[in-house]
């Protein structure tokens, strides 16, 4: 770490993403929409998801469609998606580092939630095989199913709802985000809060810049950088 590392203002609560920072899902998105691109002579590339990345529900179907130039309504590729969504879903896997850091961050007793653009559904779906640890969070906040949520990342919407269902009701500038997709990093300094990426390989180091800080892994991450407690001597 350098000394301009350490100068971010320290932080009392945490929210995460969850799709491709918590989760492998966003490899299995890819799979889907190219599935689906396919029977349509579609080709879905690299560009085309960092931009639609992090939005929710037909918003985001309607911008996919529309980015993808597949010949269906918004409706009919959320109904052809989720058919292949129950199949491959179950299999995702959790990100290298994710649980480590979470673990850490609930037993030194630091406020933990889940701010994810997907639906509850589509959750239950993807944590199949991860119920336990799903439980560690203080709650989650889906935001293509949550009345709540207005409006999808870009928007700061999900990271203000998230922050008021602490019991304490942190200030902005007291929680600090984990997100992988440049909406979500837009999404978290639109709401005031500082915001950590670690991104796709991909992403090109504009979107990288944006972030108050990026890793290239969650593994990499250091606490105490941002005020939190460091991990334990044993532990790292």
């Amino acid at each position: 770490m350098t000394k301009k590392d350490m100068q971010f203002k320290p932080v009392t609560h945490v929210l995460f993403d969850m799709d491709g920072l918590l989760l492998d899902s966003e490899r299995l998105y890819t799979v889907v929409i190219e599935e689906i691109a396919g029977k349509y002579g579609k080709i879905y590339t690299w560009e085309m998801k960092s931009k639609l990345m992090g939005r929710i529900g037909r918003e985001a179907a309607a911008a996919l469609v529309e980015t993808v130039g597949l010949p269906i309504t918004p409706e009919e590729y959320i109904y052809q998606s989720q058919e292949i969504f129950r199949r491959v879903f179950p299999s995702c896997e959790v990100m290298p580092g994710a649980e480590k850091l979470v673990r850490h961050l609930k037993s030194k007793k630091i406020p933990i939630a889940v701010a994810t653009s997907s639906s509850e559904e589509t959750f239950k779906l993807k944590t199949t095989n991860h119920r336990e640890f799903f439980k560690i969070f203080d709650h989650i906040v889906f935001g293509s199913s949550d009345p709540e949520v207005k409006n999808g990342k870009p928007a700061p919407d999900i990271f203000f709802i998230c922050a008021s269902r602490f019991p304490d009701k942190p200030a902005p500038e007291n929680c600090l985000v984990f997100e992988d997709a440049p909406n979500g990093v837009t999404a978290a300094l639109a709401a005031g809060m500082q915001v950590v990426m670690v991104p796709d390989p991909r992403m090109d180091e504009l979107n990288r810049s944006r972030a108050t800080f990026c890793v290239d892994r969650l593994e990499n991450f250091k606490p105490e950088v941002f005020g939190l407690p460091p991990y334990d001597s044993a532990a790292t």
